[in-house]
């Protein structure tokens, strides 16, 4: 006679066995562009090493002093920061648009020396931007620690799968964070903000009530009530708390990116106003409560490079999108985006992450040095060391990054698109192999592409793979990518018997309709060895590098302008990445 425990495991099992089939099914339906359809892992391309090295004339000609450190502190495209504090421990986080894991997050102990945690929406389950355009995806997000639970929130907008504006928490930003909660509201840019007397309150950008636009660019601030217990906005207690911006009759454009603060019992709203561009600023308000009426500071804007002449030395612009915190010599510093343009005035490195003291010993703080032209260098805080050249630490400055793909472990920095990396990516002793997706790199699907952000005007991109493309169809190489269709593709495919090096420009005229792409040069190349493929920039002037195992390295083609990767020509929101590229969906035919 059997046991009852047997004849439970014999009820048991087909149970468990469906249930876990039913659950891999589930998951391919939420991210079958992952799926091994999509990939051909026969034909798989093996980069055995990459390198990135950044050359600015200006770290150049402006070397550091034992006391000082380089501003930006997040080179490359890392916009709209915001950041928090428990203890003597600062947590820092940025837009990522539809690159993969969503929202990248920092830890530092002094505000200098920054380590990369990763990204804070890294379940593909729960954020999954596959269909969207790079600007899309997820941007602006806030970050608040909240000691009367000893929390922290991150609230971000999601611009994909229907999610809207959303909020995770976490006991320790360390150890990953909690499931999205989708949120009650509509606009963008929310930030939360807990009172001392354990009250919650959210702050965001939003349109102007039914039928009250006045202009174009009018947009209003409005705050809610939040539920701690719920995790979500108190139904009916919206107000708007800010119309238009500091003067309505001048009519100001796009105010944004609000945060709340108290401070010797009074209430301050800081907002960027004037627009993401040239007209870039922050403004503070006041009142006596969080609901408001907010009065605007007769001192506005307290941070802005509006104002300047274009041809200044060592250029810094659009700044703006700020969050302030107390630092850990008891003062002031506020995070903000700013952009350092190329000597064509073109923005290839994208809204970057600067930081500056600010002076609140005054009623309204304001940003030192920030209402003139910004510097490339800083004095550190009192007792903090400048440790950003030493390994673990987020590079400044001019620096090489040397990557070895033999290891077991990928740093932050390398990013997927649209998805993770980890779903095209395998590394061992041979190098990192990248299965090709049946995606092309014009497509709005997830790319199985791994990325480094562009972090220089002047720098230069290599890797070394072993390769050899079975078909037409078959491409892998390196891209220039500013968006879908803004971007280089420099690779290697097959026509008809023979192997070929091509180089393609794909341009998004007036940022729609049809993608035009142009084959600039083609070669016949002999791959009887490992080849080394090269990108470098100086400025505006990109030019693309190859050599056949030990050989030298050759040009292919002419120098090409960089334009069509600049934020100011290609459009949206993000700087150039630069991307070790595999496809099985090439349509690039050499000439």
């Amino acid at each position: 006679m059997e046991n009852r425990a047997s004849i439970k495991f014999k009820f048991v099992l087909p149970v468990i066995l469906v249930v876990l089939i039913l659950s891999f099914l589930s998951f391919n339906d939420i991210s079958n562009e992952f799926s091994s359809e999509n990939m051909k892992a026969s034909n798989a391309p093996v980069f055995l090493n990459a390198t990135y090295i950044g050359e600015d004339d200006v770290y150049k000609n402006n070397p550091l002093e034992a006391d000082e450190f380089y501003n930006p502190i997040l080179q490359g495209c890392y916009p709209d920061p915001a950041i928090t504090r428990k203890g003597d421990d600062y947590y820092m986080v940025c837009s990522s648009f539809a690159m993969f894991p969503g929202v990248p997050i920092f830890h530092s102990k002094d505000l200098v020396n920054w380590t990369d945690l990763g990204g804070v929406l890294d379940d593909v389950s729960e954020f999954n931007p596959h269909d969207t355009g790079i600007s899309g995806g997820v941007y602006a997000p806030g970050i608040t620690y909240n000691p009367n639970n000893d929390t922290f929130y991150m609230i971000v907008t999601a611009f994909s799968g229907g999610l809207g504006n959303i909020i995770v928490k976490t006991k320790d930003p360390k150890k990953g964070w909690g499931s999205p909660k989708k949120l009650d509201f509509g606009g963008i840019d929310p930030s939360i903000f807990f009172d001392d007397d354990g009250k919650a309150y959210v702050v965001h950008n939003d349109a102007p009530d039914k039928g009250k636009e006045l202009y174009n660019g009018h947009r209003v601030i409005k705050i809610w009530e939040y539920d701690l217990e719920k995790d979500q906005v108190i139904e009916g207690t919206d107000k708007i708390i800010v119309d238009g911006g500091v003067d309505i009759t001048e009519k100001p454009i796009w105010i944004e990116a609000p945060h709340l603060y108290k401070k010797d019992g009074s209430y301050y709203l800081m907002c960027a106003e004037g627009g993401t561009g040239g007209w870039h600023s922050e403004v503070i308000f006041k009142s006596d409560n969080p609901k408001g009426p907010f009065v605007p500071a007769p001192s506005n804007p307290i941070l802005t490079q509006r104002y300047f002449g274009q041809e200044r030395k060592n250029k810094v612009d659009w700044a703006g999108h700020a969050d302030i915190i107390e630092g850990p010599d008891n003062k002031y510093y506020g995070v903000f985006l700013a952009v350092r343009p190329n000597e064509e005035d073109r923005v290839n490195t994208g809204r970057e992450t600067f930081i500056l003291p600010v002076d609140w010993s005054g009623e309204f703080p304001v940003f030192e040095n920030g209402l003139v032209p910004i510097e490339p260098t800083l004095k550190l805080p009192k007792e903090v060391e400048n440790k950003t050249v030493e390994e673990g630490f987020f590079p400044n400055g001019n620096f090489t990054i040397k990557e070895d793909f033999t290891g077991n472990k990928l740093d932050n920095r390398w990013i997927g698109l649209r998805g993770p990396r980890e779903a095209f990516i395998t590394q061992g002793t041979e190098g990192l192999k990248i299965r090709p997706f049946d995606v092309n790199i014009k497509q709005t699907k997830p790319t199985s592409t791994l990325f480094h952000r562009q972090q220089h005007n002047s720098f230069t991109f290599s890797t070394t793979l072993s390769y050899r493309p079975e078909t037409q169809k078959d491409l892998a190489g390196i891209v220039a990518f500013q968006n879908e269709g803004s971007n280089y593709v420099f690779g290697i495919t097959k026509k008809d018997e023979d192997f070929h090096l091509v180089l393609q420009k794909n341009i998004w005229p007036k940022r729609q309709g049809d993608i035009i792409s142009e084959v600039i040069v083609s070669s016949k190349i002999k791959l009887d060895e490992n080849i080394k493929l090269e990108i470098s920039a100086q400025g505006d002037q990109y030019e693309f590098k190859y050599a056949i195992g030990d050989r030298e390295l050759k040009r292919l083609g002419n120098k090409v302008s960089g334009d069509i990767l600049s934020t100011d020509v290609a459009g949206g929101f993000t700087g150039c990445l630069l991307g070790l590229y595999a496809t099985s969906a090439n349509d690039i035919t050499p000439e």
